[in-house]
């Protein structure tokens, strides 16, 4: 065993896996998933190199944590995509196809889908930017991740629509901006752009842009309407992203303030920040609209995922009337 030589070549293979994947435009939290699963499955087998292990180490990693940390499967799934990432692309073995490995159990579970009344009872209990984003989020039903990417750019007012660069799956998409809350949406641009008149006069001002753009338009990054609509409230200075930057609020503050609310508002349902964009696809179904048109708006490539929604319309189960209401 050559235990401590694969230690210390250990932060060497992590870079070069961070390094393939910002390669091929994979997601910060991608990067940091792949990372962490190849971190822990390192550890499993007591910090031996992946080069001296292989299908049969796999297998018994991912079984594990099907059979006793209880993993769902989409987390057992990730961490099996993050291996055979690892060893595909990094190591240059390609695996194929593991057989034997033990999987978890993937339930059926329907989406948690607030009333309207209810999400009337969380917006009236959050302020400022926090409302703005959950209005957001219910009003367009984007992910929590693509809100905060928002740049100034993908708003169109005049046209009452958000488009989406680089959503999920790396794909732009359409969808619909509430005209209800013009105002406040206004006045927010208002309250951001004098931040970063601020940070421009400070010598600073810059956004971090995606793939080549900083090469392509060396000036882009200062540019008003690359900033993002949710800025975070202090400069970063991560060597990631190159110069000291402004990036997007940190997802677990709107994270956190929707959770108080639901509590503030007496809601007993497990209501999340993504449970927003479940009430949108559900109360767009209930107003009439095709299912096909849902899906676009979600962005879903495959419309059986839209067709959950369907079961979760306020129809009752299965759209039967009970006969205890004949009664």
């Amino acid at each position: 065993m050559n235990a401590p030589a694969s230690a210390a070549t250990g932060p060497k293979l992590l870079d070069r896996l961070r390094l393939a994947l910002r390669t091929r435009h994979g997601s910060p939290r991608t990067e940091e998933a792949y990372v962490a699963w190849c971190r822990r499955f390192i550890l499993f087998h007591r910090k031996r190199h992946p080069a001296e292990l292989g299908p049969a180490e796999i297998t018994a990693f991912v079984t594990h944590l099907a059979v006793h940390e209880h993993v769902s499967a989409s987390t057992q799934n990730q961490a099996l995509s993050a291996l055979l990432f690892l060893y595909r692309t990094v190591l240059g073995r390609p695996l194929g196809r593991i057989d034997g490995i033990v999987h978890a159990k993937r339930p059926k579970r329907l989406p948690v889908v607030l009333t309207r009344d209810e999400v009337r009872a969380v917006l009236s209990r959050l302020h400022g930017t926090s409302w703005l984003m959950a209005w957001l989020l219910y009003g367009t039903g984007l992910r929590l991740s693509e809100c905060l990417n928002l740049r100034v750019k993908d708003v169109d007012l005049e046209r009452g629509q958000i488009v989406l660069r680089r959503g999920k799956g790396q794909k732009d998409r359409v969808t619909v901006l509430p005209g209800s809350e013009r105002p406040r949406l206004d006045e927010h641009l208002a309250r951001v752009r004098q931040i970063h008149e601020r940070d421009l006069a400070r010598g600073l001002g810059a956004a971090p842009l995606p793939d080549a753009v900083a090469r392509k338009y060396p000036n882009a990054a200062r540019e008003w309407r690359w900033q993002f609509i949710f800025p975070a409230g202090r400069i970063t200075r991560d060597p990631r992203y190159g110069p000291p930057c402004r990036f997007h609020l940190h997802e677990s503050a709107i994270q956190r303030a929707v959770a108080g609310a639901v509590r503030a508002a007496g809601i007993t349902k497990h209501a999340t920040v993504h449970t927003m964009r479940h009430s949108f696809a559900t109360h767009l179904l209930q107003d009439g609209y095709d299912i096909r048109t849902v899906q676009e708006l979600l962005g879903h490539a495959d419309v059986r995922t839209t067709m959950i929604y369907l079961h979760v319309l306020n129809r009752g189960a299965l759209a039967v009337r009970s006969p205890a209401d004949q009664l």
